[in-house]
């Protein structure tokens, strides 16, 4: 077994991020503040919103679109099994019932005959996933929850510089969620976003970010009078810190660059793939773009082994893959969940793994993964 293990992950961090980091923390403001506000703007800008509100996770960012979309007890809210518990976990923080839909075989995505398949009169929402960054085909969605007068959310969490129709995902998205977890492509550590073009919900979702006060810390520290805030609803504690906000900037400079790395070790991974029977490698939909967040493959009959005994084989051989996404509805959380037949869902979540990928990845790293699984192709 090799001594020089290749990670799955590892987030393009230096010593921008450390100096940003260092000034937040000298600068004598931590908590929510100036840094805050400007990383909203700078974010909400790349992906063509109106407007960004920073949060602390992409959880609660789409706890919070669910909130503001007034969907509680009684409602039913369509979501893609195929994605991280917390997709489906932030319906029932509201009350509601997700209910599972399968997802097309070659994106993982919902689509609207899927979407449609298992809508029923209690459905109040649509909560669609850019699986691992290649993005759903939101177009034929958005159009088709306009028919259906049901508001669609966008679960973006792993999608930042993937792009629909040659426009960055959650351009024109009514309400989406996007997580900074250091597995995605831009971090801070931990921490979330959510962007709209409604202005009335941005000024809503600030509020509920906050305890639901109509005036913010930084506003209250920089007015030169008393101000007394008023607390207008039962909100939440889900603020992001000026800390992960200054990392947050200096990530989204070199966006361009971590999209263009990753798609370069992707299409690197295509060609070396080639002719490995019973392997298939994730790719870019017909409608986008993907940032290759996660660069997954997808085994067949063909394959001699299971994924699972894949997964051990590469583990021995020093390289550190993960399982594919999971499928929600499969897990103890969800038992005894009603749900409809996803055989695609099942499948896929069986049968694919997320191979490594990372800006500082060489080429020598990148053509020992491949020859391991031309090892394990001929068993």
């Amino acid at each position: 077994m090799s001594t020089d293990r290749i990670p799955v992950m590892i987030p393009w961090l230096g010593e921008e991020e450390a100096k940003a980091a260092s000034d937040a923390v000298l600068s004598g403001w931590v908590a929510q503040g100036p840094r805050v506000a400007a990383f909203e703007r700078a974010f909400a800008e790349r992906v063509g919103a109106e407007h960004g509100i920073a949060v602390s996770s992409c959880t609660t960012a789409l706890h919070l679109a669910l909130v503001a979309l007034g969907i509680g007890p009684g409602d039913e809210v369509v979501v893609p099994s195929l994605s991280f518990i917390a997709t489906a976990n932030a319906v029932r923080y509201v009350g509601a019932e997700p209910v599972f839909a399968d997802v097309d075989a070659a994106t993982g995505n919902l689509t609207t005959a899927t979407v449609n398949a298992v809508r029923t009169p209690r459905t109040k929402a649509v909560l669609a996933v850019h699986q691992g960054g290649v993005p759903a085909d939101v177009h034929s969605l958005r159009a088709a929850c306009a028919d259906w007068d049901l508001p669609l959310v966008e679960d973006a969490a792993c999608a930042i510089g993937s792009t629909v129709g040659g426009k960055p995902v959650g351009h024109g998205a009514l309400i989406a969620a996007w997580s900074f977890h250091p597995r995605k492509v831009v971090t801070t550590g931990e921490g979330g976003m959510i962007t709209t073009d409604d202005a009335e919900w941005a000024a809503r979702l600030r509020r509920l970010r906050e305890h639901g006060m109509n005036a913010s810390a930084a506003q209250r520290h920089a007015s030169n009078k008393p101000v007394l805030e008023s607390y207008l609803e039962v909100g939440y504690n889900y603020r992001m810190t000026d800390v992960q906000a200054a990392i947050g900037l200096v990530q989204l400079q070199k966006l361009d660059a971590m999209i263009a790395r990753r798609r370069e070790l992707a299409a690197r991974y295509d060609a070396l793939l080639q002719g490995v029977c019973g392997l298939t490698p994730v790719r870019d939909p017909a409608h986008g773009t993907s940032n290759f967040q996660s660069y997954w493959v997808q085994l067949d009959e063909a394959f001699p082994v299971g994924r699972d005994d894949l997964l051990a084989a590469l583990a021995e051989a020093g390289i550190s893959a993960r399982r594919g996404i999971m499928a929600s509805h499969l897990e103890p959380a969800y038992t005894g969940h009603p749900s409809a037949p996803l055989p695609v869902t099942e499948r896929i979540s069986r049968d694919s793994l997320i191979l490594p990928l990372f800006h500082t990845m060489t080429e020598a790293q990148q053509d020992r993964v491949v020859a391991a699984l031309r090892e394990q192709a001929r068993q």
